[in-house]
């Protein structure tokens, strides 16, 4: 196997629009500088995700989870590093170079890529034997050409057919050199008692299941036979990368268009949704036959908020699927139904009508769910007072799990007038069963953790540890991770932890902005970059960073100050000033062809080129302020990139003293006030860490000459901690500021 090379990489990392990308997933709005959408990684109904295109990076302030468009789509597609660079390259057609990997990496390629790989030669394998095979063209294509399927949604859906014959995929895939463990894995083949491996899926038409990145998770598969002793359909079972659960068919097609029209259509199986897109509407996905779970819920609300419900005219069938509406509602989406013509499914339906047609019908003819269901209970309550009892509960009990008060009590107006009911008596019940509902959440949380408790599972809620800095910025990390983090420390590393953390984040963050100018050796004036002023000042007081995490992470930005930063930044300012020129072209040209005088078209040319030279600096600046994080947050290395997300995404609050003032300053304005006073607090905290060491040692000590020895060195650190003290307390603007030469020491 090989393995992408490092320039390619980079070329990855640079076209990767973090928005771009995340939008593949999440339907984002703007927000000000940055985009919100609710997070893929937990359940929520309040948008928490901020995604930041000028930093090339996500995060979610309530489950912390996020990163750069790496670290975003490993996560979210649980891919190693190497398959989110590959996945990326794909997205942007980015020609991939590689180098041979060795053993050790070839190792360490994940049980996951495997199976992954085997399914993608699965998927080429029934392609082919659909199209390319007598079998599969007299029986498979056959079959999907009386379901009236035509090429195009046949190579859309990827549709494809498994020979009769027992192992001819797995004859394929070994004579491949794929390894049978993976067959049997993914469940494309099935070993007997008798050791003996067949197909899972001979004799059947294939419908392909793809993760919402495109990747092949699963198969489906449907029997052409005509006996009843065998399963109409069969599918593949969850492993390490499918998860039932957690996928809805279709998504993968229909994503883009659920996000634009701002509504997902909910149908039952395979061909439903294949007619559908092949009618002309789809976004459209399908449970597959499975109830409809929690996860797929969420899959959904990542893109829309409105859901569309389509049943055919099976009132049992309407029935058992009616809990899962009530899911559907508890995650505060908005849920409409449409019912088909009696004989009609969706297939059927989007068959025999155009996309005009059966657009019109969906508009004409979906329902407000709780009237459905109201009308669907009623029918069977007609006459019985003690029935119809039951279905206003009903009615009441999925009212109660709507999350926005504002529209339980429009439902209840509603139920009121249908019942003839008084308001005041439905919401008082309601009441009841919100309560009850509440209760028993909370017991099962209860339950829950009790359980995690007795198992040693440590409990999963976070809470901020916040490190009050006199700078005013307050860094927050998980209780959690800290706790990792410190239980694996000594004393004196754990005691430096948050003075070290502070300064990292600074240096992560800003490290190649120009922090002030100094002086060389030869005293020529000079600018110095933040990593360098940190660096100097760490080797000026003979002090590094103590926590092995926090000095790889360190040594990495010095190592791409020295190595990467010129020639990358030497790219940056000839990219801007092309731009720039070319820029400045087109708007001189519409300036002199506006018929301005020669005045005018002075003035507006020197507005111009003050703009343009704002817009270059700016340009500039961005770049040097973003690139050590980009890259941080982007590396292989899984303990730097998860720092490196979690430091850079940490927010900054201004003290009161500065919130005061009309002009709102940044940290970035603050920096040479800021970077200097971390240092100054790191130089603290080692000072105070050594007085707290030093009173250990007088009490442990009996020795008069050692002890007068501490004595006089404690009487020196106590009156340089009240000098620090008073130093710290004070604003401190030192070194000085660019433009103006100091020496640094």
């Amino acid at each position: 196997m090989k393995k992408i090379d490092r320039e390619t990489v980079q070329r990855i990392l640079d076209t990767a629009d973090i928005v771009d990308v995340v939008s593949d997933f999440v339907s984002l709005k703007r927000r000000g500088a940055n985009y919100i959408g609710l997070c893929p990684f937990h359940n929520e109904r309040t948008p928490s995700f901020s995604v930041s295109k000028s930093k090339g990076i996500c995060k979610c302030f309530s489950c912390g989870k996020g990163g750069s468009p790496v670290n975003f789509i490993m996560e979210i597609e649980q891919l190693s590093y190497q398959e989110a660079l590959r996945y990326l390259a794909k997205k942007y057609n980015i020609e991939i170079i590689e180098h041979e990997m060795s053993d050790q990496e070839r190792e360490e390629e994940s049980q996951r890529e495997s199976m992954l790989a085997v399914n993608a030669f699965a998927l080429k394998h029934f392609e082919e034997n659909l199209s390319e095979t007598a079998d599969g063209r007299e029986i498979g294509l056959a079959y999907f050409r009386k379901r009236g399927i035509n090429d195009a949604m046949i190579s859309r859906f990827h549709l494809g057919y498994s020979i009769e014959h027992g192992n001819t995929l797995h004859r394929a895939a070994i004579a491949k050199g794929y390894n049978e463990k993976y067959l049997v894995d993914t469940g494309l083949c099935i070993r007997n008692e008798r050791g003996t491996v067949y197909d899972r899926f001979k004799g059947r038409v294939i419908y392909p299941v793809h993760s919402i990145s495109g990747k092949v998770v699963a198969f489906g598969g449907r029997t052409l036979r005509s006996d009843k002793s065998v399963a109409k359909y069969v599918n593949s079972p969850e492993s390490i990368i499918y998860s039932k659960s957690r996928e809805l068919y279709g998504l993968y097609q229909a994503k883009q268009s659920i996000a634009r029209k701002n509504k997902c259509i909910l149908v039952e199986g395979y061909m439903d949704v294949i007619s559908m897109h092949q009618s002309g509407v789809e976004n459209v996905v399908a449970s597959s036959g499975t109830s409809l779970t929690e996860g797929q819920i969420r899959l959904i609300h990542r893109f829309t908020d409105n859901v569309t419900v389509i049943y055919d005219s099976d009132t049992a069938g309407i029935k058992a699927s009616l809990r899962g509406i009530d899911m559907i509602l508890a995650e505060g989406i908005n849920v409409k139904v449409l019912s088909l013509p009696d004989g009609d499914d969706p297939d059927s339906f989007a068959q025999s009508h155009s996309a005009q047609e059966l657009e019109a019908y969906l508009e004409a003819n979906e329902t407000d769910f709780i009237r459905f269901k109201t009308k669907i209970l009623l029918k069977d309550a007609a006459g019985d007072p003690i029935a119809k009892s039951r279905v206003i509960s009903d009615i009441l009990r999925t009212i109660a799990v709507i999350p926005d008060a504002v529209t339980r009590t429009v439902y209840v107006a509603e139920c009121s007038r249908a019942f003839s009911i008084d308001e005041q008596v439905l919401m008082l019940q309601l009441s009841k069963l919100i309560a009850e509902r509440n209760e028993n959440i909370e017991r099962q949380t209860h339950q829950t953790e009790a359980r995690k408790s007795i198992a040693g599972i440590a409990n999963d809620t976070t809470a901020d540890e916040t490190h009050q800095t006199a700078g005013n910025a307050t860094p927050a990390t998980p209780a959690a991770e800290r706790t990792d983090l410190n239980s694996s420390l000594d004393g004196r590393v754990k005691f430096l932890e948050p003075f070290e953390r502070e300064l990292l984040r600074f240096v992560l963050k800003y490290g190649m902005t120009d922090l002030c100018e100094a002086e060389n050796e030869d005293g020529q004036p000079m600018t110095l970059k933040l990593v360098d002023y940190v660096r100097y000042e760490l080797l000026k007081e003979d002090i590094a960073f103590t926590v092995p995490l926090y000095r790889k992470a360190f040594d990495m930005v010095v190592g791409m100050a020295d190595t990467t930063w010129p020639g990358d930044r030497n790219n940056c300012l000839k990219r801007l000033q092309a731009k720039r020129e070319s820029d400045e072209l087109a708007m001189l040209d519409e300036i002199r062809s506006a018929g301005l005088s020669v005045s005018e078209i002075k003035a507006k040319e020197i507005s111009l080129a003050a703009k343009l030279d704002e817009a270059f600096n700016e340009g500039m600046t961005d770049f040097a302020e973003h690139y050590a994080e980009q890259r941080l947050c982007s590396s292989p290395d899984d303990e730097v990139r998860l720092l490196a997300t979690e430091l850079v995404s940490e927010r900054y609050r201004l003290s009161k003293i500065h919130s005061k003032y009309s002009k709102i300053e940044t940290e970035r304005d603050r920096l040479i006030e800021l970077v200097p006073r971390a240092v100054y607090e790191l130089l603290y905290g080692i000072l105070l860490y050594n007085i707290a060491e030093t009173e250990r040692r007088l009490a442990e000590t009996t020795e008069q000459t050692v002890m007068r020895e501490l004595l006089q060195k404690f009487s020196d650190m106590k009156r340089t901690q009240q000098e620090f003290a008073k130093f710290l307390g004070e604003r401190i603007v030192t070194p000085r500021p660019k433009n103006k030469t100091s020496n640094l020491n």
